[in-house]
C-alpha cells in the first residue's frame, strides 16, 4: 500500500519503488564504483575522522554529549582491564591479560551520518488538506519512526535506520570542492552561482553517483580549541552552503550526488534570513537532501588534509570509503571515513 498520495515539490518519492529506504544511494552501481575505483593513483590513504570525542563537551550543540568509555566488569565483578585469566581459572601458568571497555555515544556527536529517519517535515501526504509529521518516501512518524513510550528512553526508526546506508556499503568516488581556498574563515553561505564559479576555477565535475565533499576549514578550527569549543566563534566561522537557495538545490537535484558532506556541523548555514512568505524549513538543505531527495548529509568530517593533498597535486577526486555503524533503527552513526588516493 502507497503511504502517500502527493509527494513534495522537487521530491523523488516512489522513484527508486515504493518502500524504497536507501535514496539516491541507491545510484551506485557496481560499475560506477569500479569507475570511482580508478582513481586510486598512489596507495595514499587519509583518515576523515574526527577524534570521536571532539569537539568537547555540549556548548557547541546542547543536547548531544561527549562519549563516556568505561570499563567491563566479569561475572564476580573483577574490573576487566588488564584482568590475569588466571584468576578465573586457577591455572597459574595461564599468560593471558585482557581488557574490555564500553562506550555510552551519542551517535550525532561527532563526525556523523544523517540517516533519512533523521529529519522530517510536516507535509500533506494523504492529500486531505491537513499536514502530517512524515519523512522520505512518504515513512510516518509513530507508525516507522517511532518516539519512546512513556517508560522507556528508546526510541526506533522502524523504518528509514542508518543500517539502510551501512548495507549499501557507502562506497564510491568522492569530488572535493575546497571553499576555504576562496574564503578562509570567513562566515559565507555559499550559493548556487558561487560553488559553480568554485568549482569551474578548481577544475571540479560531478558525475552521478559522486560524493560531494565541502571543505571550509571548520574542522582545524573546531581542533585548535582542544575539546574546550566557543560555541558562539565556531557558529560564526567558516563558509557553508545556502540551503535555502533553490538553484543550488535544483542542481544537487540534476548532480545525482548520493550524499553531502562537510567539516561543518550542518553542511549548510542557518539562513540569515526568511525568503518568501508562509511556513518554511529551519534547515531547507536538510529538507531537501534528506526529506525530498534521499540524499545523506555528512557533518563533521575531517577533510583537511585530504584538501591539502588534491589541492597540492592539482586533482579533486579520490576513491571513498564510508559505511555507517550497522545499527538497526538508529536516525544517525558515527563513522570512520577513509579516503584513498
Amino acid at each position: 500500500m502507497q503511504r502517500w498520495k502527493r509527494r513534495p515539490e522537487g521530491a523523488n518519492w516512489g522513484d527508486f519503488g515504493e518502500d524504497d529506504q536507501k535514496g539516491r544511494i541507491n545510484l551506485i552501481t557496481p560499475e560506477i564504483r569500479l569507475k570511482a575505483a580508478t582513481e586510486i593513483k598512489s596507495g595514499i590513504s587519509f583518515c576523515l575522522s574526527l577524534p570521536l570525542d571532539y569537539p568537547g563537551g555540549n556548548a557547541l550543540i546542547k543536547a548531544r554529549q561527549q562519549p563516556r568509555l568505561f570499563t567491563v566488569r566479569r561475572e564476580k565483578g573483577q574490573v576487566n582491564y588488564n584482568f590475569p585469566w588466571r584468576a578465573l581459572t586457577c591455572q597459574h601458568d595461564h599468560l593471558d591479560v585482557t581488557c574490555d571497555d564500553a562506550v555510552t555515544l551519542f551517535t550525532q556527536y561527532s563526525t556523523q551520518w544523517d540517516a533519512l529517519s533523521h529529519y522530517g517535515q510536516f507535509f500533506d501526504a494523504d492529500d486531505d488538506g491537513e499536514a502530517e509529521k512524515v519523512y522520505y518516501n512518504g515513512f510516518r512518524a509513530e507508525e516507522h519512526i517511532v518516539s519512546p513510550a512513556a517508560d522507556s528512553d528508546e526510541p526506533r526508526a522502524k523504518a528509514l535506520g542508518i543500517q539502510n546506508l551501512a548495507e549499501t556499503c557507502a562506497q564510491g568516488r568522492g569530488t572535493m570542492v575546497n571553499l576555504h581556498a576562496v574564503y578562509g574563515r570567513e562566515h559565507v553561505a555559499v550559493g548556487y552561482d558561487d560553488l559553480r564559479r568554485i568549482m569551474d576555477q578548481q577544475g571540479v565535475e560531478v558525475e552521478k553517483g559522486d560524493f560531494l565533499c565541502l571543505y571550509t576549514g571548520f574542522d582545524e578550527v573546531l581542533l585548535g580549541m582542544h575539546k574546550q569549543p566557543d560555541a558562539k566563534l565556531l557558529h560564526g566561522t567558516c563558509s557553508g552552503l545556502d540551503g535555502g537557495d533553490e538553484k543550488l538545490q535544483q542542481w544537487i537535484t540534476d548532480s545525482g550526488v548520493v550524499a553531502v558532506i562537510a567539516d561543518n556541523t550542518a553542511v549548510e548555514l542557518l539562513p540569515s534570513a526568511r525568503r518568501g512568505k508562509g511556513p518554511r524549513a529551519l534547515l531547507p538543505l536538510h529538507a531537501h537532501c534528506l526529506f525530498k531527495q534521499g540524499i545523506h548529509l555528512g557533518e563533521l568530517w575531517y577533510l583537511k588534509d585530504l584538501a591539502s593533498w588534491l589541492s597540492a597535486n592539482k586533482r579533486s577526486h579520490f576513491f571513498l570509503t564510508a559505511p555507517p555503524l550497522r545499527l538497526p533503527g538508529s536516525v544517525g552513526s558515527p563513522l570512520t571515513p577513509v579516503a584513498t588516493v
